[in-house]
């Protein structure tokens, strides 16, 4: 190939831009995922994703036998935790887990027989009602229902 005095092909052939395209194309494509990579988290929070709507609907909350008498497991309620409780006698509890003081996750002590809040020692009976500690008001009362060997849980209609 017949090339003039700077190394570019001579005027009767075509000028090389395969070269010259690729890194255009390179250059550019990486432009382009530098920002995406600073919008996407942009737009994630200015678009959060949607909270199932629990209304009423029911969640398994766990299975029978999976809790010993005396015990207590944390399971998600849409985007909140809840408690499901196994008293002494067998029967199932379950209230909401954020403490109404600072939402901390609450959990059940089997020493006490009580719910706990480990952040400021706030302390709820079995019903879900404040004892002890800074906790303003009692928890929310969830109502149980054992359909087979599954737990379900759902909000209390009020009345």
């Amino acid at each position: 190939m017949p090339t003039n005095s700077r190394g570019m092909a001579s005027a009767g052939n075509p000028p090389p831009i395969a070269r010259r395209r690729f890194v255009e194309v390179l250059l550019g494509s990486g432009f382009v995922a530098t920002a995406v990579a600073f919008l996407y988290p942009v737009l994630r929070y200015l678009v959060p994703p949607k909270a199932p709507d629990l209304g009423s609907d029911a969640v398994v909350a766990g299975r029978v036998g999976e809790l010993k008498p005396n015990s207590g497991k944390v399971f998600r309620f849409g985007n909140h935790p809840g408690l499901l409780i196994r008293t002494s006698s067998g029967e199932y509890r379950a209230m909401s887990a954020t403490c109404t003081h600072l939402s901390c996750t609450v959990q059940y002590r089997d020493d006490l027989r009580q719910v706990w809040c480990a952040c400021h020692n706030g302390k709820y009976d079995l019903n879900g009602r404040n004892i002890a500690g800074p906790p303003p008001r009692p928890l929310e009362n969830f109502e149980v229902q054992v359909r087979g060997d599954e737990i379900f849980v759902r909000r209390r209609l009020e009345a």
